[in-house]
């Protein structure tokens, strides 16, 4: 069966742009016809790279141009907002990246437009569309592990402190839960099935302000826990485990980007699942994006922007315990 190619805009041209229009080359029929950046040699340059055709040196002007599908919203978390917000308000679908916007108000307010204009959204959470992460789902609906407990999951690195990088300055959104205690969030959020009833949760406030490492415990109904941490400033193992009443289920060998999982029977020898994939991963999400588009489908039943907002409360919710606001709110 052949489908009419889909054609993508990449609004901004920073790294992680760039990992996703490396995975658009392996889609065949995903076309990159444009790029936009705040500046016109940025685009050139990111243009020549991935032969993309047009070269925008805003992020009006892409979101303006009338051959194209739908647009990766690529910038910093902080401008997350007021660009999906630019793309919607030109009709385009969005595909955005993690995490969706700085908190949950901002997060409703760009849902409602997309749902007010019936155009589709999405939250880039690639690690959720990995084949190891599907197959992941497929065992917990199976009731291999039994009823799910606990699952324990981390994601933390050590970076030179820098006020000014997007990691340590608050202006930007800055801090160990928005970069990568996202993952963990919405992992929980997908393995035990939306917010959590309760939460405690600790952080270090380093010199600027932003949370440099956290730890998490959220409560789910009938006594269901999720144990989580991140950190900027700390190595981290990178591993999950699911925990439940007849077993458990590793995902490694760094489980946001999982190519195995082991599963654990009670009374039972380990069972070794091996899923490689080719690529960098980023096209499982585009590929599901493409799918939605195709199908006339305003979001996706993997990564709902029900579920999305309710990650954005549960993460405004940890914070508002440590006291951590950034200056846009």
């Amino acid at each position: 069966m052949t489908h009419q190619p889909v054609r993508w805009g990449i609004l901004s041209t920073g790294r992680i742009a760039g990992v996703f229009a490396e995975a658009l080359q392996s889609i065949d029929d995903a076309h990159l016809v444009a790029v936009g950046s705040r500046s016109a040699d940025s685009a050139a340059a990111f243009g020549d790279r991935f032969d993309v055709p047009r070269r925008y040196a805003s992020y009006e002007e892409l979101a303006a141009d009338p051959d194209v599908d739908i647009i990766y919203n690529a910038t910093p978390h902080a401008l997350h907002y007021e660009n999906c917000l630019l793309c919607l308000n030109h009709g385009k679908a969005v595909l955005c990246e993690k995490p969706f916007t700085i908190n949950a108000r901002q997060a409703a307010e760009v849902v409602a437009v997309a749902r007010e204009r019936g155009l589709f959204l999405m939250e880039a959470m690639w690690t959720r569309f990995l084949p190891a992460i599907v197959r992941l789902r497929e065992l917990l609906a199976q009731g291999v592990i039994g009823e799910v407990r606990m699952i324990a999951s981390d994601f933390g690195f050590r970076a030179g402190v820098d006020p000014q990088s997007r990691l340590f300055d608050p202006a930007l959104g800055g801090g160990s839960l928005l970069d990568v205690g996202v993952y963990t969030v919405s992992l929980a959020s997908m393995v035990l099935g939306g917010e959590p009833e309760r939460l405690a949760t600790l952080a270090d406030l380093g010199s600027t302000g932003v949370d440099e490492q956290a730890a998490m415990i959220l409560g789910y109904s009938g006594g269901r826990m999720a144990v989580l941490w991140s950190a900027i400033r700390t190595e981290t193992p990178h591993e999950t485990t699911i925990m439940g009443t007849g077993g458990m289920i590793r995902i490694h060998p760094q489980w946001w980007r999982a190519t195995s999982l082991t599963v654990h029977r009670s009374g039972q020898g380990d069972e070794a699942i091996h899923l490689p994939f080719n690529g960098n991963g980023y096209q499982f999400e585009a590929l599901e994006a493409m799918r939605c588009l195709r199908a006339g489908l305003s979001e996706s039943q993997v990564m709902p922007l029900d579920e999305t907002l309710g990650i954005m409360r549960t993460m405004d919710a940890i914070r508002a315990q440590w006291g951590l606001k950034y200056p846009m709110e």
